[in-house]
């Protein structure tokens, strides 16, 4: 008995939303895990932030390769090669002691040190994802995508703390119970790959030829991604990894404390996409998106000032509870103001440009954190993140997505 239309189209979502799970796992763990990696083999704070960047720019041409061809090369053979080589990029980390040598694997294998899963697999999900759901059920499907991307965070974020019980309980050292961590980041991703071969033959096909993007269209994505590179620059600044780096460096705390803390992080991080969707059905997408995340910035300021750990640890998760409001906002934005055939270079456009502002953002961060001052990068960020804001709904603050019009002309 063949499947309906509908039930393939929820067995697709399912497919994705396990497969960013994993992911994210993946990912909060490499954020955890990563600057205490690379500390432990001897890297300067301007090295690891060389590393971070290598990783986070082979992201971002995949991104751009989803881009380009995406449609043409198909979603579930792009999607399975892009998990394949994450996982033998993880496992070549796991086995390197050398700086270009991890540099070139976490290339290759699209290493994010983010802590947060921003790269070309969730572009082509989240192009993927209005298909399997109605207009007026897009930000909804689109906010319980991040809310399992965040619970993976999570989940990966105490997964990042694998190596002090790797030491625990078995003879491994400091170093080596963090090779066995990447090594099981590297299974992680193998699984995910295992995943997206059960993807549905319509989700999966690959288009005839690349859609046409119209003229209106490009204009407005010229513009929404400006901002987008500012704001990117700027987390490019606040990584998960250079964060963990600072944690760890300022009041001297375990990797387990900080896999604790960014496990509380994603968990607010993951109500808040909740909280967004129910928030933009009321005051609107752009209106969700910037009036929660500058005071998001403003409580980033203040952890960079904080006397202590726990005073500062408070404050943080703070931010994380703002922080996240405009993911699913976004995104449910940039597919709403965009045509069906358009989504998937746009939702590859937008990526594009995070990811390239992301790769660029830390090499500038370990350079402030070694030669000016560690929470140099705190400062810098929020104050860029706040002008995008204001840029963002200056830009954007008229233009409503299609389901929003349609309620005010009821």
């Amino acid at each position: 008995m063949h499947a309906t239309p509908l039930e393939r189209s929820r067995r697709d979502r399912g497919i994705l939303y396990a497969a960013a799970f994993l992911r994210a796992l993946a990912t909060g763990m490499a954020g955890i895990m990563l600057g205490i990696y690379l500390a432990r083999l001897g890297l300067t704070p301007q090295r690891i932030g060389f590393v971070i960047t290598a990783g986070l720019s082979g992201a971002a041409l995949a991104t751009l390769i989803a881009t380009v061809g995406g449609d043409r090369l198909g979603f579930k053979r792009f999607l399975f090669a892009l998990a394949a080589l994450g996982a033998v990029g993880g496992a070549a980390v796991a086995a390197s002691s050398h700086a270009m040598t991890i540099a070139l694997a976490a290339f290759v294998g699209m290493l994010n040190g983010m802590g947060r899963d921003r790269g070309a697999a969730l572009a082509l999900e989240q192009a993927a994802l209005p298909a399997t759901a109605a207009a007026d059920n897009r930000t909804r499907v689109i906010a319980w995508y991040n809310v399992l991307q965040d619970a993976g965070h999570a989940g990966g974020s105490l997964l990042g703390s694998a190596p002090a019980l790797f030491r625990r309980y078995t003879a491994a050292g400091d170093l080596e119970s963090l090779r066995l961590g990447f090594g099981l980041y590297a299974l992680l991703l193998l699984a995910t790959a295992v995943l997206y071969l059960g993807l549905s033959p319509d989700l999966a096909r690959p288009a005839e030829r690349p859609a046409q993007i119209s003229p209106e269209t490009r204009r407005m994505l010229w513009r929404i991604c400006a901002l987008f590179g500012i704001d990117s620059l700027a987390g490019g600044l606040l990584t998960t990894a250079l964060l963990s780096y600072f944690f760890f460096e300022r009041f001297g705390v375990s990797i387990a404390v900080i896999g604790a803390l960014f496990a509380g992080a994603r968990i607010a991080n993951a109500l808040s996409h909740l909280g967004a969707a129910w928030l933009a059905r009321r005051i609107g997408l752009v209106n969700t998106m910037v009036f929660t995340h500058i005071p998001s910035s403003l409580l980033l300021v203040t952890v960079a000032f904080a006397p202590s750990f726990p005073v500062a640890a408070m404050l943080f998760l703070l931010r994380e509870g703002l922080v996240e409001m405009d993911v699913p906002t976004r995104q449910s934005y940039v597919m709403a103001v965009v045509r069906p055939e358009e989504r998937t270079f746009a939702s590859g456009a937008t990526h594009l440009v995070r990811m390239g502002a992301w790769a660029v953002g830390p090499s500038f961060a370990g350079f402030f954190m070694q030669g000016v001052s560690l929470a140099m990068p705190l400062f810098a960020g929020a104050a860029m993140k706040i002008a995008y804001d204001v840029l963002l709904y200056a830009a954007f603050r008229r233009r409503k997505a299609p389901e929003e019009i349609a309620g005010q002309s009821r």
